[in-house]
């Protein structure tokens, strides 16, 4: 099993990260973090580990957590995510 659904209820994010998660995918949603769970969740979802972050591609969006903190940083949709 991979890290990040191991650790997957230490997944947090901060007020300013929940507003640029939901500015950056124009989505409107009291829980943030409960919405990235979903998705990361997803069985279809594609989990890759590149230095100190996961990389979540789930559906058209990509999610970035750090891996130490568990922290959701960001989310892009898919087409616009940087590695």
């Amino acid at each position: 099993m991979n890290g990040l659904l191991e650790n997957i209820e230490r997944l947090h994010t901060t007020d300013m990260g929940a507003e640029r998660i939901k500015r950056n995918l124009q989505i409107e949603t009291s829980d943030v973090v409960q919405w990235c769970k979903a998705r990361i969740l997803d069985r279809n979802a594609e989990i890759e580990r590149v230095g100190k972050n996961w990389y979540v591609t789930a559906g058209d969006c990509k999610i970035t957590v750090n891996a130490h903190s568990c922290t959701i940083i960001t989310a892009h949709k898919a087409g616009r995510a940087a590695m």
